[in-house]
């Protein structure tokens, strides 16, 4: 009886996979951490980059024009602070010193005319600073919120420490005023005095040394109180105070 070999055949693994998987188990565009979770590889925008490259120009050209609005702010603050020390600017002064009424009565249809001349005196207290009064001047006088005459100042220059006496001639005429006429007498005759307005706009340049500077706007409004207000009479002027202002 012959011996029968016992023959060892390998058995296929039934739960293995037939095929070696080709594809990676994940995308390439995924990378793994320490722990092995896939995390995705993202690029920063483009267009995140370029607002921020914009916002740091924009911000760069506002400091570099608020550092330049300083130094022209500080260049300027200095200059006018020389010119200050060197010539001791001083405003100049005005004084109403008389007023005279040629006419101020009543016509047929019920006009008032009114013909004032006032002495103005201007007084320029500057050493080392003179004054072109230009021409286009305007000067009015009022009573309340009435206009009764204008006119103008001369041209002229004034020197330093000068003072000039300017006779002004106003004229004027308002329509149906023979209301405003009977409130005039009727303040004469209880207070004997009636309040004036008397508004001056003078354009002027100023001189400083040799330099003659741009052309800038004086502002005069002066107060006035007489003790009548009629023709061919002698005005008192009870009291007096002048105001001034500069406009560029």
């Amino acid at each position: 009886m012959a011996d029968h070999q016992q023959r060892i055949h390998p058995v296929p693994d039934v739960e293995a996979s037939p095929h070696t998987p080709s594809a990676p188990l994940f995308p390439r565009d995924v990378s793994k951490s320490d722990h092995g979770v896939p995390v995705e590889e993202r690029a920063a925008p483009a267009p995140a980059l370029k607002k921020r490259r914009s916002r740091s120009c924009c911000c760069k050209f506002l400091c570099w024009i608020i550092s330049l609005l300083l130094i022209l702010i500080v260049a300027i603050g200095i200059t006018i602070g020389i010119l200050f020390l060197v010539f001791r600017p001083k405003l100049p002064k005005y004084s109403i010193d008389g007023l005279t009424v040629t006419r101020f009565s009543l016509s047929e249809d019920n006009n008032l005319s009114a013909t004032f001349n006032v002495t103005v005196t201007a007084r320029n207290p500057n050493k080392k600073i003179g004054i072109y009064y230009e021409g286009g001047s305007h000067v009015s006088a009022w009573y309340m919120d009435t206009k009764l005459c204008e006119g103008s100042l001369p041209k002229f220059y004034q020197g330093h420490k000068n003072t000039t006496v300017l006779h002004l001639p106003l004229s004027g005429q308002i329509q149906n005023a023979t209301e405003l006429q009977a409130v005039i007498q009727e303040q004469m005759q209880q207070t004997g005095n009636i309040p004036l307005n008397l508004r001056a706009k003078q354009p002027v340049r100023i001189k400083l040394g040799k330099l003659k500077l741009f052309k800038v706007k004086f502002k005069v409004r002066c107060r006035l109180v007489v003790d009548r207000l009629e023709s061919n009479n002698e005005i008192k002027i009870v009291s007096s105070s002048c105001k001034f202002r500069l406009r560029l």
